[in-house]
């Protein structure tokens, strides 16, 4: 696999954005996590296949949640010394294969199998794309990751739509097609190697202090980190409960169809895919904390209402909860790039890996949780996570870029 000199990550990043390569990721990230929402999605039809419980359809979660974590911040802290442009395809390759694995699982130990390489094809993809994201920006670091980022949750908004259109009516073979999705992205991924491996400026330049020392005393910066984290913690695992076990507690509390309550997680995606658009950019204009203050915080009143909602209400709600929820993450990434300058890649694999970590283990906490005590008793218990928002206070100010 080709090696980027290391020298390139010292020099300045481009004055104007590239809007073809961040399309280009952000398309190849719409490919990687509709095949994560792909998984989700057809729980229902794996749960009557192979008769699982809530906690075996929150460990399928939890494997690929915890593949895709663990090996993120090596791979980012690697990446950082030792850039690895192809590493992009290779990546999506793995991806591909879990898919074809899934797709013709006889068991339970197969789907996790599946999980586990879709989870690796996520691992590698995250830090090089984010690097790739904030090198395209042209110094608009929260716009760029905004752009990256809502191709990935509208990917996780179609997932669901398409296995409810293809998977169950035809079945956890017809799983087997998306992959050709994946081959297209792997040809995508690699002419955004291409232009990666060749690019002249590809970080940003050590020999300027200005640029690249810390603003905040270690610390500070380390107390900084350890907040983030708490809001990572907050977003996930309420993430994970609402969106893992929401078409059971849809079937279950209201009756509806398995294609219906599909429809209706891909509507509580697609709200979250369009808030991800807003964080960003206005981070880059007001600053990423109150952005960030604003969108874990203030989806807590809406979250406490949403376990005694009619159905009406319960679409209403979870659209605004995944709208403004969603607006969070880019602005806590590149708040957390600009804290430690010259990581990049360390920094998205750890908070990407993070996410997919917290996401995984309220999966299978919550769905232990569930096997004891009911769906209707995961949602109220997890009403409460938003509000540890509240720590956002004790994030110090930013610099302007």
């Amino acid at each position: 696999m080709p090696t980027l000199n290391p020298a390139l990550a010292t020099r300045p990043a481009p004055a104007s954005t590239s809007f073809g390569i961040l399309g280009a990721i952000s398309s190849a990230h719409l490919v990687n996590d509709m095949m994560q929402s792909i998984l989700l999605a057809i729980y229902p039809v794996l749960k009557g296949e192979f008769s699982l419980s809530f906690i075996q359809i929150g460990l399928i979660t939890l494997m690929y949640q915890l593949t895709a974590s663990l090996l993120q911040p090596l791979i980012g802290l690697y990446t950082d010394r030792r850039p690895k442009p192809w590493s992009l395809p290779f990546g999506m390759a793995s991806t591909m294969a879990g898919l074809l694995v899934l797709a013709f699982a006889p068991n339970f130990a197969t789907v996790l199998l599946a999980a586990a390489l879709i989870g690796l094809g996520s691992s590698v993809f995250h830090p090089e794309s984010s690097r790739i994201a904030r090198l395209a920006s042209g110094g608009k670091h929260g716009l760029a990751q905004s752009l990256f980022q809502v191709g990935g949750n509208l990917g996780t908004a179609v997932g669901p739509l398409v296995a409810a259109v293809v998977i169950v009516p035809y079945g956890q073979g017809s799983v087997a097609w998306f992959a050709l999705a994946a081959l297209a992205a792997m040809a995508v991924l690699a002419r955004v190697s291409h232009w990666y491996a060749n690019h002249p400026g590809a970080g940003v330049r050590r020999a300027n202090a200005a640029a690249t020392a810390p603003s905040h005393s270690p610390r500070a910066i380390l107390g900084a980190v350890a907040v983030l984290l708490v809001l990572i913690f907050s977003k996930y695992f309420y993430i994970a409960g609402l969106s893992s076990f929401f078409t059971f507690y849809l079937i279950g509390k209201f009756g509806l169809s398995v294609q219906a309550a599909q429809v209706q997680l891909f509507i509580f995606l697609f709200a979250s895919a369009a808030g991800t658009v807003l964080g960003g950019p206005i981070g880059d204009r007001i600053g990423r904390k109150p952005v960030i203050w604003a969108s874990i915080l203030g989806v807590a009143p809406f979250a406490l209402a949403l376990p005694h909602a009619d159905l009406f209400w319960t679409t209403t709600l979870t659209v605004i909860i995944g709208f403004v929820l969603s607006s969070a993450f880019s602005a806590i990434l590149v708040y957390a790039q600009e804290l430690i300058p010259g990581k990049v890649g360390m920094v998205s694999g750890l908070f990407f890996g993070f996410a997919f970590g917290m996401g995984g283990l309220g999966a299978a906490l919550l769905g232990y949780f569930a096997d004891h005590f009911g769906i209707d008793a995961v949602y109220q218990a997890i009403a409460y996570l938003p509000l540890l928002g509240v720590v956002a206070a004790l994030l110090p100010r930013q610099r302007r870029a």
